[in-house]
């Protein structure tokens, strides 16, 4: 006899493990599956939390490097990167451990192992010593995604790596090559330039970070560039070769020009597919689009009765929040209460040096949907704070309705701009104006108060510019 719940969900990262919980929170007996055998997925495993990791220690050795510079003395900096990588790890292991501690407090019973339909109520779980069957009259999909190759090119993560690869080297190299200029691409091309790895990025369109405004996509390569990534934008990339020290990359440029790079990795970051192809959805007839994604109607209810999908298996940002707040909707819309997602408030962080952050729509895209619309700017260079310990590049931009002074989005780049998205989050949910935040109180010095001033802007009344 297969053992019977109420709710199935299939994957355990942060769409699953969230909405799994909150399931059981509801009063629903409710079973996780997932194949890593550490709960997190991708984000916490091989993803956002390892990379965070990374990316605050190269940003504390190349800090370290100038303390002299700063009126602080100290020896020889050295970079020890098995020590590096053991942090990393500790920290990956203590969430991972943290969310299983979660399922035990809330009563969600976890399995272990790959899942596949059988039915459109049974489960088969498989790991590699058994198999066991179990059941529910719910099923929630929230497999993730992995990374996308190039035709033709495949992964050893050694020399040709996806984000996994570039997580986990064991020594640094002298020259990196990263084919697209993404997110992902750029986070860990700062992770391993800080670490001493000359790093070149190839990308086809003629800017960097595709769908970002593009006055602050302009700025982050300006910044990037200065702290010495190198770009070859228009560039297409021809064929990698291994050699016997590592790859010979060729590219091609618009012009017809051709450039060949020796490098001893090439991190391939064009994008990531749905995780989908061991589910076994042909069996129950699932409908996919043509990017593989599994379709779903507004209450993430697929064409089959009582399938649900989340996250990166479906349209939308491959974003590990806009996975929990879909994860949070589901369980409730299952319970019969009124779940939604807000996907015009849903930010994106790049956490390199400075960092990235945006929040709603980009000044191309209210162009072309011909909305009127006033700009407010203020640069960091302007912000006590940021002067006060030297991280004054970048600015903050808020876009607002012409009429009503809506706050539409907001776009910045500096210093903790990951933290500071969350203010215009709130502020967008309530409806805020641009008013409404240059007449809140913001506390002095901090970083924030770029924020007021940029909202003062609006109305060509920032005080400090």
């Amino acid at each position: 006899m297969s053992e019977k719940f109420q709710a199935i969900v299939i994957g355990g990262g942060p769409g699953g493990y969230v909405c799994a919980i909150r399931l059981s929170q509801l009063g629903i007996k409710t079973a996780c599956i997932d194949a890593g055998g550490k709960l997190g997925g991708t984000c916490l495993n091989i993803g956002c939390i390892p990379s965070k990791s990374l990316l605050n220690l190269s940003e504390n050795f190349n800090k370290a490097k100038k303390f002299s510079n700063l009126g602080i003395e100290v020896g020889q900096v050295k970079l020890n990167l098995d020590k590096i990588m053991q942090n990393k790890n500790r920290a990956v292991e203590t969430l991972t451990k943290g969310i299983e501690f979660l399922f035990k407090k809330n009563k969600v019973s976890y399995f272990k192992g790959i899942a596949s339909f059988q039915t459109e109520k049974k489960i088969l779980v498989k790991d590699k010593k058994k198999e066991t069957i179990i059941e529910a009259d719910k099923v929630i999909i929230s497999t993730g995604s992995e990374p996308l190759s190039l035709p033709g090119i495949e992964f050893d993560e050694e020399i040709i790596l996806s984000s996994t690869g570039a997580l986990s080297l064991k020594k640094i190299p002298k020259k990196m090559i990263i084919v697209g200029a993404g997110y992902i691409g750029l986070e860990m091309g700062s992770v391993w330039m800080r670490f001493g790895t000359e790093v070149h990025v190839v990308e086809f369109l003629d800017h960097i970070t595709p769908g970002m405004d593009r006055e602050i996509s302009k700025e982050f390569m300006k910044i990037l560039k200065k702290q010495g990534m190198k770009f070859h934008l228009q560039t297409k990339l021809e064929s990698i070769k291994k050699t016997n020290n590592g790859a010979k990359v060729l590219v091609k440029d618009i012009d017809g020009k051709k450039i060949d790079f020796d490098c001893d990795a090439v991190l391939i970051s064009v994008g990531r597919k749905p995780n989908t192809k061991k589910l076994n959805l042909e069996k129950i007839n699932i409908n996919l689009d043509n990017k593989k994604r599994i379709k779903t109607k507004n209450n993430f209810e697929t064409n089959v009765k009582n399938i649900y999908a989340i996250g990166d298996v479906i349209s939308g940002p491959m974003l590990a929040h806009k996975a929990e707040e879909e994860g949070i909707a589901v369980a409730e819309l299952i319970a019969g209460q009124s779940g939604h997602v807000n996907y015009d408030v849903i930010p994106g962080v790049i956490y390199t040096s400075p960092e990235v952050a945006s929040i709603g729509k980009t000044e191309e895209q209210l162009k072309q949907s011909n909305k009127k619309y006033k700009v407010g700017k203020f640069p960091f260079l302007a912000n006590s704070r940021a002067k006060a310990i030297d991280e004054p590049e970048g600015f903050v931009k808020i876009l607002a309705d012409e009429k009503t002074d809506k706050i539409l989005g907001v776009h910045m780049i500096g210093p903790h701009a990951g933290e500071m998205i969350a203010e215009i989050g709130i502020a967008m949910e309530f409806g805020a104006s641009s008013e409404d935040i240059a007449r809140t109180c913001h506390a002095h010095p901090t970083f924030s108060e770029a924020i007021k001033e940029a909202a003062l802007s609006v109305d060509k009344r920032a005080i400090h510019s």
